[in-house]
């Protein structure tokens, strides 16, 4: 089994971003992160789940933890309605950060996945270490 811990700052939002993910695969533990300019929060919560899935070969039992609802609801529940409705939200709008939303879906069809929410700033360990490492990315960016 897989684990992901993902997560995604920003100074001002839009600002500075930074996302981050720690992977533990094959026993080994995995950091990465990376930052873009003039971005959002919920843009990097997305970018980090994407960089990670793309760095684990096709066909695996993958868990992701995130302390992002927007993420955890957006990939579990919102975005069979949103593909249902031609990319609408509920009140028919266009679904914000779309692109970043279909390469996540795209990536989601290569694995077994199960997604959790982890309460942000409560301690848990390695969600605090990848929060703390997508806000250094942010800060260095």
């Amino acid at each position: 089994m897989i684990k992901i811990y993902t997560d995604g700052s920003c100074l001002g939002n839009p600002g500075k971003g930074g996302w981050a993910a720690i992977i533990f695969i094959d026993g080994k533990k995995i950091k990465i992160k990376g930052s873009k300019n003039d971005t959002t929060n919920n843009q990097m919560e997305l970018l980090a789940p994407i960089k990670a899935l793309k760095k684990i070969p096709i066909g695996n039992k993958i868990e992701v933890y995130t302390d992002s609802k927007y993420l955890k609801m957006g990939i579990t529940e919102w975005i069979n309605l949103w593909k249902k409705n031609g990319w609408k939200t509920a009140s028919k709008k266009k679904v914000k950060n779309i692109e970043l939303w279909k390469e996540l879906d795209n990536l989601v069809k290569n694995h077994k996945i199960k997604w959790f929410w982890i309460k942000a700033h409560t301690g848990h360990p390695i969600n605090e270490e990848v929060d703390l490492l997508a806000r250094e990315a942010a800060i260095l960016n």
